[in-house]
């Protein structure tokens, strides 16, 4: 059976319309009878266009959301791919800060774990190109550059049969990126902002199909057991987000999960 392609891509469907449009959201349970659920936008995004869409709709202070580099990879291969994952979301986070030089300290963290891969040699010419390009503030060229590099990362690791890491690095980045974003909404905490918490439904329940993914073996990790439970904790916190406005103590308790489960990431286990 054919790996199923990269998610890097996920369907945005931003729930009531006006979030895409730059007017005010209309929920369910705000609209006159026979009115029908809030309509839904869908759309193909990339993790750039993702924090471009937050980008416009708060005000996201993108350097205060820098964090400090990862531990020394890890031997474990999985928890090394879920991090990775984290670091190429941060790698989009830093392009929209337009900061070179904690782009190319990140770029230094990315190829060490690239090497605990065994990709690092492969990959070393893109993120060489990937530093100049930012040196030299190519941040229209850089930004192409990066959505494509995450994508031949994955590539190349489903040619090399490690399916699970492919999907770790996905689940790594997503997450990570959910994280930045809930950090954004509880500083900007609107009924309007709120929703972009989770992106939308659908990325959620990407997420989850991903997670569920992974080989048999790897959902018997405590780690990945875990991190399983925090996104179904997540999960069930914004069941019927279509339908009311999102409250702020769900905004509160999804920022704590994300936080939880980044911290897992790098944290060694026993």
């Amino acid at each position: 059976m054919p790996a199923p392609p990269s998610r890097s891509r996920r369907t945005i469907c931003l729930v009531a319309v006006g979030l895409c449009l730059g007017g005010t959201p209309v929920w369910a349970d705000e609209r006159g009878p026979g009115d029908g659920a809030p309509s839904i936008v869908l759309g193909d995004q990339t993790p750039a266009d993702f924090l471009d869409l937050i980008g416009q709709r708060t005000k996201a202070r993108w350097r205060l959301l820098f964090r400090p580099p990862p531990p020394t990879p890890p031997t474990d291969r999985g928890r090394a791919a879920l991090i990775l994952g984290g670091l190429m979301a941060d790698s989009f986070l830093i392009w929209q800060a337009g900061d070179s030089q904690q782009f190319r300290n990140n770029n230094q963290e990315v190829l060490s774990y690239c090497r605990t891969l065994g990709l690092g040699e492969k990959l070393l010419p893109r993120l060489m190109a990937q530093g100049k390009m930012a040196e030299s503030s190519e941040w229209k060229e850089l930004r192409h550059e990066i959505v494509d590099s995450h994508q031949v990362l994955i590539r190349m690791l489903r040619d090399q049969k490690d399916d699970d890491l492919a999907v770790m690095i996905d689940l790594g980045l997503w997450l990570r990126l959910l994280e930045i974003v809930s950090t954004v909404v509880v500083e900007n905490d609107t009924v309007e902002a709120r929703p972009l918490c989770i992106g939308s439904p659908a990325i959620l329940q990407e997420i989850r199909d991903d997670f569920n993914r992974l080989g048999s073996p790897k959902h018997e990790e405590a780690m990945i057991k875990h991190i399983g439970a925090a996104i179904e904790e997540i999960s069930v916190l914004w069941r019927g987000a279509t339908s009311a406005p999102p409250t702020a103590e769900q905004v509160t308790k999804t920022h704590e999960k994300l936080q939880e489960i980044m911290q897992m990431m790098v944290e060694k286990q026993p």
